[in-house]
């Protein structure tokens, strides 16, 4: 006979949580007209973090995915002008990612949707249970080692 697991509920209340933040950020991204896809946009993000140009394999590192996703990710945005590739300055065979003029103007899009999005879902809330659930998430978020499975 197995035990209840009293974490259950909650671990299940925080992914439906967070599939509903992507069904709304996906519904806002859309309504910018940007044509840019959730995954491109965390791309477009991570590039602005970038003092200078990263390589493919170091975007892939960042985002935690295989090279070859980066690769896809990097095309279309390179298609609409968004990124550009760019030569290594002291390695030829190296290729560099940056962002276009383009891709900064989508970015500050992106972050108005980001936001819009993040007003939808926190709507409910009023101030005082904002500021403890902002504590809360900061405890989650820099909270203990991970657990392995």
């Amino acid at each position: 006979m197995t035990t209840p697991d009293p974490d259950g509920p909650l671990a299940e209340q925080l992914l439906r949580l967070t599939r509903r933040v992507h069904r709304i950020q996906k519904r806002h991204l859309q309504q910018c007209g940007l044509g840019v896809t959730p995954a491109q946009s965390r791309l477009l993000r991570t590039l602005a973090h970038y003092d200078s140009p990263p390589r493919m394999a170091d975007l892939a590192e960042r985002l935690e995915v295989v090279p070859r996703a980066v690769t896809t990710l990097v095309d279309g945005l390179e298609t609409s002008g968004k990124v550009r590739r760019v030569p290594d300055p002291t390695n030829r065979r190296v290729i560099r990612i940056e962002l276009t003029d383009d891709g900064r103007g989508a970015l500050r899009e992106l972050h108005g949707a980001r936001r819009s999005a993040a007003e939808e879902i926190l709507a409910p809330l009023t101030d005082e249970q904002r500021e403890v659930l902002g504590g809360l998430l900061d405890t989650l978020i820099d909270g203990g080692g991970e657990r392995r499975c």
